[in-house]
């Protein structure tokens, strides 16, 4: 077996791994909107409406922990 050969199952291999990531990731992104954890129509909006006066995607309210340390 030369570099070659190795070169091209390796390259095959990887080529194997990343389709498998990339569906994994698809699926892991379709499953977690379904659920309603998050939003991604919504923060894809964040490109189209770039204005200094829009309203954010997210509020930040503070936790309780984080009101406490800022008085």
């Amino acid at each position: 077996m030369d570099i070659r050969e190795l070169q091209g199952y390796a390259s095959f291999f990887m080529t194997i791994f990343l389709v498998v990531a990339l569906y994994g990731y698809i699926v892991y992104l379709y499953r977690s909107e379904k659920k309603g954890e998050k939003d991604y129509e919504k923060l894809g909006n964040i490109a189209l409406d770039d204005e200094i006066d829009s309203t954010p995607v997210n509020s930040s309210n503070p936790s309780p922990d984080e009101k406490k340390g800022a008085k």
